[in-house]
């Protein structure tokens, strides 16, 4: 299925605007942002009126309708600001937008399309205390309740993006012991997270994202209807999951692309202006050099960006080549912000320059939505597969 989005010249004025609007507003967010560990409400209020909660949700819902390769550029762009801003919405517009499309009945697709794209915040439920890489060895149990037609959930989920924040759940949860094929025993559920039963752990401290708040989901006997069971059949969930976790990745390798683009543009300006042996370090061969490898693969992840979502776009399988720009692009970011605390020399280690916050932010890209190690065995085992099949 192709998706052809916003028309074009429409699209380039809201980007402008967007980028205007990250420099001008965001920007200056940051620190009381990264002081509270949120975003203050009324920023929040301004994006949710803007309508980066439902940018991929259809016009006809409420949303903005963009094709993947548009808001794989809205990700990036935004990306440019501290991370809490990007990861507010793109949990709404990546991951559970991708799993209603792709699995939702017309009813959810009615209920739960307008609603996100007013802003209702949500959370996808997927890692357990006992279950990061391996998503399909999940606990949380969801048993037919003997008293009606729904379902009733039990289970902790771990390091839930906007879960102290989010009106929505999308949860995972085994629906039977075990089934044929392998992961057949996962459904998804659409739970309010104001459902009885349903409560957060207190938000993790952690080593960046300041802002972007993480916390366990904990459900404790929630009764939810019948018609809370994505798609109405059990055993579809993990499809689901990891077919929107495609989008996900796109979502992370964007966000690793415009920070690294921040981190950049940061170094540049303080080499240009700091001096030693009485002239700008930009001057200096080996500054100048981690200065170009850095221009080089962020070239190298925006070029891969649009491909892989034009891709998306045109409806082709995209499970590889997501996998492998997230990889690359989350890599290449962790590169560039070590070069940037280098350049910075001793004053990218303290506190007050932004280059030690860069540095901290960008090593969870490399660990969320799929390591770097579980999306290269991915990409091995397609591949491998691929050869099988053609020999």
């Amino acid at each position: 299925m192709t998706q052809t989005g916003m028309d074009a010249d429409t699209f380039e004025q809201f980007i402008d605007q967007l980028d205007r609007y990250v420099r001008e507003r965001l920007i200056p967010a940051e620190k009381e942002t990264i002081e509270n560990d949120a975003i203050p409400a009324d920023v929040l209020a301004e994006m949710k009126d803007m309508g980066l909660f439902g940018l991929t949700v259809p016009e006809e819902f409420g949303g903005a309708g963009l094709s993947t390769s548009q808001y794989a550029r809205v990700v990036k762009t935004m990306a440019y600001a501290a991370p809490a801003f990007r990861s507010i919405f793109s949990i709404n517009v990546g991951m559970f937008n991708s799993a209603i499309k792709n699995g939702g009945t017309d009813a959810q697709k009615a209920e739960w399309w307008p609603r996100i794209a007013a802003g209702e915040i949500a959370c996808f439920g997927l890692t357990e205390p006992g279950s990061g890489s391996d998503s399909a060895a999940m606990q949380t149990t969801a048993r037919p309740d003997p008293d009606g037609n729904g379902w009733i959930l039990n289970g902790t989920k771990r390091y839930i993006t906007n879960s102290p924040q989010a009106d929505v759940a999308l949860i995972m949860a085994r629906t039977e012991k075990d089934a044929l094929p392998k992961n057949a025993h996962v459904s998804a559920f659409i739970v309010p997270m104001d459902t009885p039963g349903m409560s957060t752990g207190s938000p993790d401290k952690k080593m960046g994202q300041s802002g972007a708040q993480v916390a366990d989901v904990i459900m404790d006997d929630v009764h939810v209807p019948g018609d809370a069971l994505l798609g109405g059949e059990t055993g579809r969930g993990f499809v689901f999951a990891m077919k929107s976790l495609d989008n996900g990745r796109i979502s992370v390798g964007a966000a690793s692309t415009g920070y690294a683009r921040r981190a950049l543009d940061s170094a540049v300006r303080y080499a240009s202006e700091r001096k030693a042996f009485g002239e700008p370090i930009a001057n200096f061969q080996l500054i100048q050099q981690m200065l170009a490898e850095s221009e080089t693969e962020i070239y190298a992840a925006e070029c891969m960006m649009e491909d892989v979502a034009a891709r998306v776009d045109r409806g082709e399988n995209t499970i590889t080549k997501a996998a492998a720009f997230k990889v690359f692009a989350s890599e290449m970011c962790g590169r560039v912000v070590d070069r940037v605390v280098q350049i910075y020399g001793g004053a990218g280690y303290l506190a007050e320059y932004d280059a030690e916050r860069f540095f901290r932010d960008a090593r969870i890209y490399r660990i969320y939505e799929g390591t770097t190690q579980i999306l290269q065995l991915q990409i091995a085992k397609h591949m491998l597969r691929e050869f099988a099949a053609h020999s």
